[in-house]
């Protein structure tokens, strides 16, 4: 069932990561801060040159960032 909702929710538009911030560094590359709008759970995602990786990002506790408002 869990699939089933998914191809659903993909098929009306609905979208599981919102763009939150993007930002282009000289000489560095691109560092975009994604929301998981199933958890909330926020995302650093990094591009430099031909790589890039993807992390939680984290607080200065430590603690995975989450938005309140996205929770299920």
């Amino acid at each position: 069932m869990l699939f089933k909702k998914k191809i659903a929710e993909e098929a009306a538009g609905s979208k599981r990561f919102h763009v939150k911030l993007t930002e282009q560094l000289p000489e560095l590359g691109q560092i975009t801060i994604l929301v998981d709008t199933d958890t909330g759970v926020n995302y650093i995602q990094t591009w430099v040159g031909t790589g890039g990786g993807i992390t939680p990002l984290l607080d200065a506790n430590g603690d995975v960032v989450v938005e309140e408002g996205y929770r299920s």
